[in-house]
């Protein structure tokens, strides 16, 4: 497979659609054609972002500051700029450090809390011209699955407002589906970028662990840690990804959707066990389908306990490493609070879970040799288990539902059924977990709605540092599951 990618050309109708449906590479191609100016397509997200206030996808936004930002992109392209971004607003998430605007990590104490320096990846995007429009909402120290938040409310899933988001990158999706922003920063950990892409319909994108910089991020684990991307289609993926890697493409995409030659696994025994048979039924046609269409279909088996080693050395590692990530975070950055401050201030449940796991004296804590067991065994053997679909198997990536359900009910969240069973909503990351362990990319794709109108993502994970080849053939299925340029507002 050709792995090389660039952006086609786009060109929006000067008399078009509402501007908010635009994406982002078609955003951009419109602002640098003068199709639109950047002010006026600014001032339409604003208006949209006010009229849906109620979704909670945002902590805050600097309207006049985002407005004279895009004031002076239209000035720069007049002057000549032609920045791969210029005069485009991108949500961020409020993990991440902005200059001069107030960067809260989910915390109340932390909501006027104005940094000095901007994370690597925002300096990464404004350097290509684009506006940060606003923080978007998350789960405290992006510590939870399902987008609640005691003190910025709970940001509702844009498809049914009765329905979580998802999260910990909660308000960075649903902004994306409710056509607020074209894109947003997100952060994944275990699932906190492809949970909520899954959930509200969108595309979202984990890079390979360390592909993209993590710099000025509020951390939870240094191992497990990466910083993506939420967008309408993978082309806008390629577009950021392209942005913050510097990593420019050889030769332009041709457009084909054409998958002879692709080699596809899946693993049912490992990512079917306990999943609802609506996404199943989805899943399982999707798989005909790309067979149908010239792809080559794998099972594999990852062995008995699979699922049980990944979930136990990733969790593990997951807690063990929180107390000193964020420690460090605080002192590198001048953050003006403590850890022992932020734990105090959590809300309940969450000040109980890390008592539990994160605090060195807790009953649920990771021993120090189990920590060292979990990344010097359990990570090389769950790498060896995922070679057998990659290598043995010469598989380009491996499929599975992003999520075993759809989005649950805001009111059942904390325990969420699942195939007919009651289970902790940390079975939302059943899936994602397994990318996370060893630092695959992935990404989400949406493929449908559910009858209740609930979407339904399908998750692509590939080996490390094979991100460029995935995000190819990612969107040569986006191509063939006909949800490219989606309208997923509601």
């Amino acid at each position: 497979m050709n792995d090389t990618i660039a952006i086609s050309g786009h060109r929006a109708p000067r008399d078009a659609m509402d501007p908010s449906a635009l994406g982002l590479a078609a955003a951009a191609a419109a602002i640098r054609q003068g199709d639109i100016a950047s002010e006026a397509y600014t001032a339409a997200l604003l208006a949209r972002a006010r009229s849906l206030a109620e979704l909670n996808a945002f902590i805050s936004i600097d309207e006049a500051a985002v407005l004279e930002a895009a004031r002076d992109a239209d000035k720069a392209r007049a002057a000549g700029s032609a920045a791969p971004l210029l005069g485009v607003p991108l949500g961020v998430k409020d993990s991440y450090l902005t200059k001069g605007l107030p960067t809260s990590l989910g915390l109340d104490s932390l909501a006027h809390f104005v940094p000095r320096e901007d994370a690597d990846a925002v300096r990464a995007i404004k350097r290509a011209g684009a506006l940060v429009f606003g923080k978007n909402n998350l789960v405290e120290m992006s510590y939870g699955l399902t987008g609640h938040n005691a003190r910025y409310g709970q940001v509702k899933n844009p498809h049914k407002r009765d329905h979580v988001s998802g999260g910990s990158s909660s308000g960075s999706a649903a902004s994306v589906a409710a056509n607020i922003v074209p894109a947003s920063l997100g952060g994944d950990t275990v699932g906190s970028i492809r949970v909520p892409a899954s959930f509200c319909g969108v595309v979202g994108f984990k890079p390979t662990t360390g592909r993209w910089p993590r710099n000025g991020v509020a951390p939870i684990s240094h191992t497990l840690d990466t910083t993506g991307v939420f967008a309408r289609s993978v082309e806008d993926c390629i577009l950021l990804d392209q942005v913050v890697t510097g990593e420019q493409a050889a030769e332009v995409f041709d457009g084909g959707y054409d998958l002879k030659g692709a080699r596809l696994a899946f693993a049912p025994r490992q990512f079917l066990d306990l999943v609802d048979s609506e996404v199943e039924t989805r899943f399982r046609d999707v798989l005909r389908r790309l067979q149908d269409t010239g792809a080559e279909i794998v099972e594999v088996d990852l062995g008995d306990d699979f699922n049980s080693l990944i979930q136990t050395a990733t969790w593990g590692i997951f807690a063990h490493e929180t107390m000193g990530a964020i420690s460090e975070f605080l002192r590198r950055h001048d953050v003006p609070t403590t850890f022992e401050g932020i734990y105090e201030g959590l809300k309940p449940q969450l000040r109980q879970a890390w008592g539990h796991i994160v605090l060195p004296g807790g009953a649920g804590a990771t021993s120090a040799e189990a920590y060292q067991t979990a990344l010097k065994v359990s990570r090389p053997e769950i790498r060896r288990r995922l070679d057998t679909a990659f290598v043995a198997q010469g598989a380009q990536v491996i499929l599975q539902p992003t999520t075993p359900c759809t989005a649950p009910s805001i009111e059942e969240q904390a325990t969420v059924r699942i195939a007919g069973q009651d289970v902790s909503y940390l079975a939302l990351a059943n899936h994602t977990v397994s990318a996370s362990s060893v630092g695959l990319p992935g990404i989400s794709l949406p493929v449908g709605l559910s009858r209740a109108g609930l979407p339904i993502g399908l998750e692509l994970d590939a080996s490390p540092g094979s991100d460029r080849t995935l995000l190819v053939l990612a969107r040569k299925l986006e191509g063939v599951l006909g949800t490219t340029d989606r309208n997923l507002a509601p």
